[in-house]
């Protein structure tokens, strides 16, 4: 099959939940299909990623210019402000990639393209002879609702407010102009069910690098495990940066009073100065490191403490892959396979999430088998099964185009 692949930004480093889940369905994907990505980014020309990226996977790669400054970009948004698309999604829109894709429409080079999130959505016209497949990592007027719902600073709130009153608009007609549509969670389909024919809409769960994360499983554990709590996420990622200043504030307190000795890891890169400050004597804030290994070997507990965002969340399925016991809220585990106290532990507010944090620090044997059964459901995720099904989905994608009936894709997907 003949896909080609489009993603606004550059897919390395590998260093975000949307990079890992495209970066490991697109490597799968090259394997058996005559597979190019387009990758477009800003900046200056970047022909080391490009090289790189080149040797991965076939790969068109266009330069689009050179980003604004930090003034220049408020500048930007405000000229912006008049439009009736969100400005994440015209500030994605490039003159050269909808060019490309056009003519290679034409030409008919392709059997199916995939808009890799709803960012890059404006590049591709609305009448184009191949199939288009968008590939929503979140519903992204949810993600934006909820920003504006937990923003503490007036200016960014009334953006956000403005912001997600157009995303709103712009997703419901979005979804109902392509093809089709694959969401990552039974959640996600639910809400864009009232966007569009439920039956234009597939469930492509997220995944785990088994060869990577579950290796650690293997590994001897310390004789006497330290008490270490750690958060994984990038940390210029507002939802990350919210969960984290919460976590701080309103439940690690009441740790340290049970458990004077746990520490903190907040590991991810570009912490601003809101996370930056919270380091102590029982807080360490990384930035970014090389690998998340080590940190994930040395941890006790995995904790996602967020209460905005969407999609899946594939830092936990690579935690429970290690063998780690964790503790999240509804809204950090939303759209995952989980069972509260059989596999995980769901807590929504900072006295309960300490109350379970606390009982797995103490309590050695509860920690150990929520962290086996953990790593029991992660195995069932590894992504060369679950690039299979997402393949089978473009297939069909693709087969519509030639008169078929698109085969509804079931919710009960089990691997």
């Amino acid at each position: 099959m003949r896909i080609l692949w489009v993603k606004a930004g550059k897919i390395l480093p590998v260093d975000t939940g949307g990079k890992i889940r495209s970066f490991n369905l697109l490597k799968h994907l090259a394997t058996r299909n005559d597979f190019t990505l387009l990758s477009y980014y800003d900046g200056p020309r970047d022909r080391k990623y490009e090289e790189e990226i080149k040797r991965i996977v076939p790969t068109v790669a266009v330069n689009t210019g050179v980003p604004e400054s930090s003034a220049g970009q408020i500048i930007n948004y405000l000229k912006r402000l008049p439009n009736v698309a969100p400005y994440a999604v015209t500030k994605f829109t490039s003159a050269k990639v909808r060019s490309l894709i056009s003519e290679w429409d034409q030409q008919q080079r392709f059997d199916v393209l995939v808009c890799d999130f709803l960012s890059a959505s404006l590049n591709f016209e609305k009448r184009l002879r191949t199939p288009v497949v968008l590939f929503q990592h979140n519903v992204e007027s949810a993600l934006w609702q909820r920003q504006a719902k937990h923003e503490a600073n007036l200016l960014k709130r009334l953006a956000f407010k403005i912001e997600s009153a157009k995303m709103t608009r712009y997703e419901r007609a979005a979804v109902r102009r392509f093809r089709h549509v694959i969401a990552v969670s039974d959640h996600d389909r639910e809400l864009m069910s009232a966007m569009t024919d439920e039956s234009r809409i597939s469930v492509v769960p997220t995944g785990v690098d088994l060869a990577e994360y579950g290796a650690l499983t293997q590994k001897p554990r310390p004789q006497t495990e330290e008490p270490n709590v750690l958060f994984l996420g990038s940390m210029d990622w507002e939802a990350n940066i919210d969960g984290v200043d919460f976590f701080c504030r309103e439940v690690w307190p009441a740790v340290r009073e049970a458990v004077p000795a746990a520490k903190f890891w907040a590991v991810g890169r570009n912490p601003p100065p809101r996370i930056a400050t919270r380091a102590s004597d029982s807080i360490v804030v990384t930035g970014r490191v090389e690998s998340v290994l080590p940190y994930l070997h040395e941890a006790a507990v995995f904790v996602v403490p967020l209460r905005i965002g969407g999609g899946t969340r594939l830092k936990i399925y690579e935690a429970m892959a290690a063998g780690k016991a964790v503790v999240s809220t509804t809204i950090g585990a939303e759209g995952l396979d989980i069972h509260h106290g059989e596999d995980i532990l769901l807590a929504d507010d900072a006295q309960s999430f300490a109350a379970s944090l606390v009982d797995l620090l103490k309590n050695d044997e509860k920690r150990t088998r929520l962290g086996e059964n953990a790593a029991r459901l992660a195995a069932q995720y590894d992504w060369a099964i679950i690039s299979q099904r997402f393949e089978r989905i473009l297939v069909q994608a693709g087969d519509t185009a030639s008169g078929q009936q698109f085969r509804v894709q079931s919710l009960e997907f089990k691997v």
